[in-house]
């Protein structure tokens, strides 16, 4: 196996990012206009990395395949945003926070880039107070905070149950303000289906106006990838339903190493699957956990009441409740990580306590709280949240508990990058979820919004000119040139051919089946026996997909079913790529759970002297042809590799 030289530089930990500005190579001002950045993505990252960068004097040509960049899907997280500003007084600390995350991602993240995203997670509040974020406030006016999972101090900054989308309102402004000054031109409703490699350097994209269809080329001195992960793989997840993998995928094909696909986040708070018409699942914030109570019947006879419909939740005595967060985590209680309260849920109604009709949800109670704090302290707290849990299922939290069960969330593997965020591929830069670096196997609560606006105005802006500084005497490129030509006949090829199969299954038919067998196989729980039949299947999908594919209309003008196959086939590249990696490691960590690695009391046993690495996989050349597997070693040098323990 080919072992992989991260470029981190030399050092402890504590120093290598002690001044970020100090690590930048000064471009000359005079000429910073010659130099041309795509960014394709209008998220938290995408939107602050092309405001920022624009703001220093580049020209930005900022990709987005929604209407607006208000509409990115960064506006869905609830939460808040996490940093190390000790405003409690209750012992939170940069090293805390770094501490954390890298304990909360079963230590298989990165350390040297998780101390840097600790580091600057101070800055990241700063700047969103000066753009006029509206954070929650205590009675005195200081910012407010609340605990998230995986953490026993509050150092959660948010804006009621609505963080992202007031964080990307701060992050549009300030891109607004760009192409208004004329440093950033935003292009809408576009997607971008290639990267263009000259010379082993990204150059440009070809990029699809998905009101014309016409393709279109774009060139530049470098391209930074922000268009998140890969949840909707699994067809039904929190993620909005035009989430998609292929510009990273894109990426893979023209031979950017894709890194640890296994590492799939499944959310622990989610509204429960309801029947077989849903598009997507509805996330409950995980600040639900703070003052919200998860319980199951503690008899098997009150859980068979509660799924025939005889008995509600508020009705079963406190006596005969099983709080098992509190009981098996006593330290952590409600507040133990993600993957750990998920795994908890699945055991519970795997067992048989399960409370709705499909023995598949558990309860998250209010009770408690509103008796504790009263109905309108709990409503000032997470009211639109209560609001948006009644109007989907038409039960009230403050009359019943909610209904909660886990789903694909969020993801932690994808394209790999060194230290300054740059891929396999010289001037081709990801950011944000898209990229692998900073959560592990399982990312903390309230840690994403942190990643994204940390890579965006922190970090790339001046990485990417440790890049750009030997550029500064490179012509503007053509789109003219052989390689421009090249890829756009590849995409133009590749949409002839998927309007040309003329089959009678819909996309969305097809993608549901592919969405049941990565749940099933490569889902929760892993087995090497699932995975592997979970891989022949997924081979079947493909030649379904490649001989019955039906998309009506034509490949001009809009058409929305082209777009969904043109992704689908992504979707099914990236189930297989996960698959791969779930079966070549042979240990639980975080988000990935072999059931065949496991602890007496069911956690996840972690193999350190044989996986104790970012498992890189390197394309082939065809869809049909499996990944090589390339190792990049870990270092830890400030924190003891151990086994998590939430107990104590």
């Amino acid at each position: 196996m080919t072992k992989i030289d991260s470029r981190i530089p030399e050092g402890p930990v504590a120093e290598k990012w002690t001044n970020y500005k100090a690590h930048q190579k000064l471009v000359n001002p005079a000429n910073k206009r010659r130099l041309d950045i795509i960014v394709v993505g209008t998220g938290l990252a995408g939107a602050s990395a092309a405001a920022s960068l624009g703001e220093m004097g580049f020209k930005v040509f900022n990709f987005c395949i929604q209407d607006s960049p208000r509409r990115a899907h960064s506006i869905a997280a609830q939460g808040g945003i996490n940093a190390a500003k000790n405003y409690q007084n209750d012992g939170d600390s940069v090293y805390r926070l770094f501490y954390d995350t890298v304990k909360g991602g079963d230590y298989r993240a990165r350390e040297a880039n998780v101390y840097r995203l600790a580091e600057v997670s101070n800055n990241i509040i700063d700047q969103c107070v000066a753009q006029g974020v509206p954070f929650a406030r205590e009675y005195g006016g200081t910012l407010a905070n609340r605990s998230f999972g995986g953490a026993q101090v509050s150092r959660t900054f948010y804006a009621k149950g609505q963080t992202g989308q007031q964080l990307l309102l701060g992050a549009y402004s300030a891109l607004s303000r760009q192409v208004n000054a004329g440093t950033v031109k935003l292009y809408t409703r576009y997607e971008m289906e290639d990267v263009v490699i000259i010379d082993g350097r990204a150059r440009g994209i070809i990029a699809k106006n998905l009101v014309t269809g016409k393709l279109e080329r774009f060139a530049a001195h470098a391209v930074v990838i922000a268009t998140g992960g890969y949840g909707n793989t699994y067809f039904l997840s929190t993620n909005a339903m035009a989430c998609n993998c292929s510009a990273a995928m894109a990426c893979y094909r023209k031979g950017a190493w894709f890194a640890n696909p296994a590492y799939v986040q499944i959310h622990p708070t989610c509204i429960p699957v309801h029947g077989d018409k849903q598009s997507k699942l509805t996330l409950m914030s995980e600040s639900l956990r703070n003052d919200g109570r998860i319980w199951v019947p503690k008899k098997l006879e009150d859980a068979k009441k509660l799924q025939e419909g005889t008995l509600q939740g508020k009705d079963i005595p406190e006596e005969d409740r099983d709080y098992y967060l509190e009981r098996r985590y006593p330290a952590f209680g409600n507040l133990v990580p993600r993957d750990v309260a998920s795994r908890a849920a699945k055991e519970r109604c795997d067992k048989g306590y399960g409370v709705n009709n499909t023995g598949l949800a558990v309860f998250l109670d209010f009770s408690e709280a509103i008796n504790r704090l009263g109905k309108d302290v709990v409503a000032q707290r997470y009211g639109n949240l209560f609001d948006m849990y009644e109007e989907i299922t038409d039960v009230s939290p403050y009359e019943n508990p909610m209904m909660i069960y886990p789903a694909i969330h969020y993801t932690m593997g994808g394209i790999w990058v060194d230290y300054e965020l740059m891929t396999s591929i010289k001037g081709l830069f990801a950011i944000g979820e898209c990229n692998f670096s900073d959560h592990g196997a399982n990312r903390l609560g309230a840690s994403a919004l942190m990643q994204g606006l940390a890579d965006g105005y922190f970090v790339l802006p001046y990485t990417i000119q440790n890049y750009l500084a030997d550029q500064i005497t490179v012509p503007r490129f053509s789109t003219d040139l052989p390689e421009f030509a090249a890829a756009e006949k590849a995409v133009q090829d590749k949409i002839d051919h998927l309007m040309n199969i003329k089959g009678k299954k819909s996309v969305d038919s097809i993608h549901k089946e592919l969405g049941h067998i990565m749940w099933e196989y490569v889902g929760m729980g892993r087995t090497a026996e699932g995975l592997k039949t979970g891989l022949a299947k997924l081979k079947e999908i493909r030649k379904e997909f490649e001989t019955n594919l039906f998309i009506p209309g034509s490949k001009e003008g809009m058409n929305v079913e082209l777009d969904k196959a043109i992704r689908l086939n992504d979707f099914i590249t990236m189930g297989e790529l996960i698959a791969y990696d779930a079966l070549n490691r042979n240990e639980s960590c975080g988000g990935h759970f072999r059931e065949e690695y496991q602890t007496e009391e069911g956690e996840a046993k972690r193999d350190d002297e044989n996986f104790f690495y970012v498992a890189c996989w390197e394309y082939q050349g065809s869809d049909d042809k499996a990944p090589v597997l390339l190792k990049e070693p870990l270092v830890y040098e400030a924190i003891k590799v151990q086994t998590r323990n939430y107990k104590s």
